[in-house]
């Protein structure tokens, strides 16, 4: 199952580059035909940081595609679970995307509290404020 890398996954969803859209497109095809492909979860955290920073995706942008993402049928996510979970965090716009999966990975892990300085990420429930 070979794995794909952020820049990939960027070119698929925004086509800003026709060129390697064109080749990501095609490797996404072929490679589907006989597997799936990974995806890393350091790849997740790091295309909702791109399509932030870089292109100016809002939350909402942001979660309808990691949805979409999710159900397709091409693509196998590392640790599923917790990034769904931390889909339906992100959803209630308590705090980052970023820290939302990072209490999703300890909850699935069962390493509960997640204890942290951010004062906005201790607006979800199983963070503490370490004061």
């Amino acid at each position: 199952m070979p794995a794909l890398d952020t820049n990939l996954l960027v070119r698929f969803l925004v086509g800003d580059d026709p060129a390697q859209f064109a080749l990501v497109k095609r490797f996404v095809e072929e490679a589907a035909e006989d597997d799936e492909l990974f995806v890393p979860l350091t790849v997740s955290l790091e295309l909702e940081w791109v399509l932030r920073s870089r292109y100016g995706f809002d939350a909402d942008t942001i979660s309808t595609t990691y949805h979409r993402l999710l159900e397709t049928r091409e693509l196998s996510f590392q640790d599923e679970a917790s990034l769904e979970r931390a889909l339906g965090l992100f959803d209630e716009r308590l705090a980052g995307f970023a820290d939302c999966l990072h209490l999703a990975i300890a909850m699935t892990g069962d390493r509960m509290p997640m204890t942290t300085f951010d004062r906005k990420a201790a607006r979800m429930p199983g963070v503490s404020l370490l004061e």
